[in-house]
């Protein structure tokens, strides 16, 4: 078994170092603000269903 954990983590910790150098700053910025953007959106369509919805009742 321990072999086995010891495949899967250096397997797992090549791809993301293989990957790494791939991703440009740019990129995980943008990640970023769009994360940031649509978790606003999605909290203010929530907080505007829920109004709707209160009003109905």
């Amino acid at each position: 078994m321990e072999t086995n954990l010891t495949l899967k983590s250096g397997t797992i910790l090549g791809t993301l170092l293989s990957i790494a150098p791939n991703i440009l700053s740019e990129d995980i910025l943008k990640t970023i603000i769009l994360a940031v953007v649509g978790a606003i959106v999605s909290f203010l369509v929530s907080l505007l269903l829920k109004r709707l919805t209160k009003n109905k009742k």
